[in-house]
């Protein structure tokens, strides 16, 4: 790791300003030792580059599934003030709120003698692959209504349980979206994919879980051990990306339009009050909340199938908890750093790559979970374990209550199809009790479980810093992909 990298605590390491030029703030990120000795260069560049964004408050963070992206690095957050801050599409990236869920049902692993069967059966029903297309058929007054009104517009079609919209991160649907700024050719790609998994690390996974660690929390969020559950991790599909692709163009110019210099045209950026970032925080509001609507559907298809072939009833399959990894939301903040320090404050929070892990007492949170923290859901990838943790005060004090989102690559699709097939993979997974299911062998290859971080170092990482505290692991059975 660089020199100039300072290690403040057992877990966190600074980037003082100068790193790069024209730094407002430090970096800060959270990663053992172990896991630093992998840290690419280039994200720590893109880190100390967030630091030089007009009202930046604090620090520019990094989680430690930190690792290169668009802009911002994966992995990456930063608060701006509600005056004097911008807002940028680097820093949600192009799958606006991609997130996950999870759903638990009655069963234990008696009750599911063919595993493989399971899996097949619902790679069969949720449409899964790049261009996939949802069996909802949407008109254009329907998608109007998801991208205002996210689940809760899903639960109103039939797609779910009213219980389900207060156990999403906003209430399955952000304030202030504007489909004025939402294109035609965005509309035109969410019509046919709203109920679908989609491509890349998406997924949909069954799971037991193996291991409490804090009973009583685990208690209040419903979830035991030996219990099934379904996990799934998807966003907001083409729509989404063509609502990135058609903001950054307008960025590009506003960012010469304000005089905002820039160390790498990917932080494209305007002043969050500008007509440019305003137009861009509408379309990506509306876009969150398609997401949302998305994993509801993908959600009730899920049910109908179990409640079919298991005979247990709809309800008897709660959501837990919906989380959104990359997005930009208004919140209020104690700001204890600066020459405001201590006072509340609604900032603007960009998370890319990373989880809104709400301490105790936050209104945001439903009230049944309020005292203990936010469910924050960390998924692993395919082949190594996923972990329920709740919110904590650490999160609010250090990290704008933020905590990772995943494990995190470290290795690029293109090289892990260069060394593994997935032929290989699937049958490692296979001796492993794992089953996989997914449209083609390279995607099974990009996506093996030796291309990411370990989940259980990572979850380790933000539980010793006391930006989440561990509830639950759980172990993957079978994993569709998109």
């Amino acid at each position: 790791m660089n020199e100039k990298i300072q290690h403040i605590a057992a877990t966190e390491w600074e980037i003082p300003t100068g790193f790069v030029p024209g730094m407002r703030v430090p970096g800060r990120f959270f990663l053992s030792e172990s896991l630093a000795k992998g840290l690419e260069e280039g994200a720590l560049t893109q880190l100390a580059n967030v630091a030089t964004l007009p009202g930046i408050l604090c620090n520019s963070l990094g989680m430690p599934d930190i690792h290169w992206g668009y802009g911002f690095p994966i992995g990456g957050v930063a608060a701006f003030d509600e005056k004097t801050g911008i807002i940028s599409p680097g820093g949600v990236g192009f799958d606006i709120n991609c997130g996950v869920r999870m759903i638990t049902t009655p069963l234990t692993l008696a009750d599911i003698p063919d595993m493989k069967g399971l899996i097949e059966d619902l790679f069969e029903t949720v449409p899964t692959g790049v261009g996939s297309k949802s069996p909802v058929r949407l008109s254009q007054n329907d998608l109007s209504s998801m991208l205002l009104d996210g689940a809760k517009n899903a639960v109103e079609l039939g797609y779910g349980m009213k219980s389900d919209i207060s156990r999403c991160e906003e209430n399955g649907a952000m304030p202030g979206a504007d489909i004025e700024f939402v294109s035609k050719k965005a509309r035109q790609r969410g019509v046919p994919q709203c109920g679908t998994l989609g491509s890349g690390n998406h997924f949909l996974e069954v799971q037991v879980i193996d291991e409490i660690e804090d009973a009583a929390t685990a208690k209040t969020f419903g979830v035991a051990e030996g219990q099934i559950c379904v996990m799934i991790h998807c966003g907001s599909r083409g729509l989404g990306h063509q609502v990135c692709t058609d903001h950054l163009q307008v960025l590009e110019e506003a960012t010469k339009k304000y005089r905002i210099t820039l160390p790498d045209r990917q932080l494209a950026c305007a002043p969050l009050h500008s007509p440019e970032g305003e137009a861009y925080f509408g379309a990506m509001a509306a876009s969150a909340n398609y997401a949302w609507a998305n994993r509801q559907v993908i959600t009730h298809l899920v049910r109908e199938l179990f409640v079919k072939k298991f005979k247990i009833a709809y309800e008897e399959m709660p959501l837990v908890y919906d989380v959104a990894h990359n997005v930009a939301k208004w919140e209020e903040h104690d700001v204890a750093c600066g020459h405001n320090g201590g006072q509340r404050r609604r900032v603007c929070v960009h998370r890319k790559g990373a989880t809104r892990a709400f301490g105790p007492g936050r209104k945001e949170i439903v009230q049944e979970f309020r005292d203990a923290g936010q469910p924050v859901i960390i998924p692993g990838s395919m082949g190594t374990s996923s972990y329920l943790l709740a919110g904590t005060a650490g999160a609010m004090e250090k990290t704008f209550g933020s905590t990772c989102h995943g494990a995190g690559r470290v290795q690029s699709r293109s090289s892990a199809k260069k060394q593994l097939t997935g032929e290989m993979v699937a049958s490692d997974l296979a001796r492993r009790g794992i089953i996989v299911r997914a449209p083609n062998a390279a995607t099974i290859a990009e996506e093996a479980p030796d291309v990411y971080k370990p989940s259980s170092e990572v979850v380790q990482v933000v539980h010793d810093a006391g930006i989440s505290r561990i509830v639950a692991r759980f172990r993957p059975l079978g994993v569709i992909k998109g």
